[in-house]
């Protein structure tokens, strides 16, 4: 065979291969419950879906050309780079299978603003969880606390109410030493656009039991924030902050 033939063979094949390791990729992040680690739960059965049709049809389009001449030599320099382009998209499939996806952490939040006016405004509102039941209270997550933290600062709103969180580590830049956020990124479309949400916590030198990024399990009361420092009016006054591995969905939807 002709080493023209031999690339023609090679183009043939080569967006075929691509396809193939990308939906195989998608394929084995969605059965390992990590494909929401990049994108939305509401789009997952959707990027199925569509991969799968995206390798029916490239494999329809490939028999297609299997007649069509391709004896046609390409220029050493097309040939490399194409070449390069293939084994790259091939790498990078293969490293969203063999390489476990990462979770957004506080690095991230130092980049985007906590608690942004907008994000999850609509999950809470005072009016309605004013007559909830403890039960209620205790089931909220970070994203529905951030909210109603948003809205109002009374404290008698707050009183008695029981918090339980789960969250990583993010430090209150204004009180570092005294103040933390139980954290958590909510996820709109994809992480792209992951919002970080969080729930001030006074804790004097929890640096000395914690660290950025640890996960925790925090219960408790919101009290006026006693940091002398701090902007966020008021914390979670903890009884009991537990350390808790990450969880299996860590974004808020």
């Amino acid at each position: 065979m002709s080493r023209s033939s031999l690339w023609a063979r090679v183009q043939q094949w080569r967006g075929v291969v691509l396809v193939v390791a990308a939906v195989v990729a998608t394929i084995w992040l969605a059965l390992n419950n990590q494909l929401i680690l990049y994108i939305h739960p509401r789009y997952v059965v959707f990027t199925v879906v569509m991969a799968a049709v995206a390798l029916v049809l490239v494999v329809a389009s490939f028999l297609l050309r299997l007649g069509h001449n391709h004896d046609e030599p390409p220029t050493r320099a097309a040939a490399r780079l194409s070449t390069i382009a293939s084994l790259l998209a091939v790498a990078v499939a293969v490293a969203m299978i063999v390489v476990p996806p990462a979770t957004l952490t506080s690095a991230t939040v130092a980049q985007r603003d906590i608690n942004s006016s907008g994000v999850g405004a609509e999950v809470q509102s005072v009016d309605a969880a004013a007559d909830s039941s403890d039960a209620v209270f205790a089931a909220f997550t970070v994203l529905d606390w951030a909210s109603l933290l948003r809205q109002t600062s009374d404290t008698s709103f707050y009183a008695s109410k029981p918090v339980d969180v789960t969250g990583f580590i993010t430090e209150d830049a204004n009180d570092p030493d005294n103040v933390f956020y139980v954290s958590r990124f909510m996820i709109t479309c994809c992480a792209v656009d992951a919002q970080p949400v969080g729930v001030p916590v006074y804790l004097p030198g929890w640096r000395d039991q914690f660290a950025v990024d640890d996960w925790v399990q925090v219960t408790g009361e919101f009290v006026p924030n006693a940091s002398q420092s701090s902007t966020e009016q008021v914390a979670l006054l903890p009884a009991a902050v537990t350390p808790v591995g990450e969880p299996s969905e860590p974004y808020l939807f």
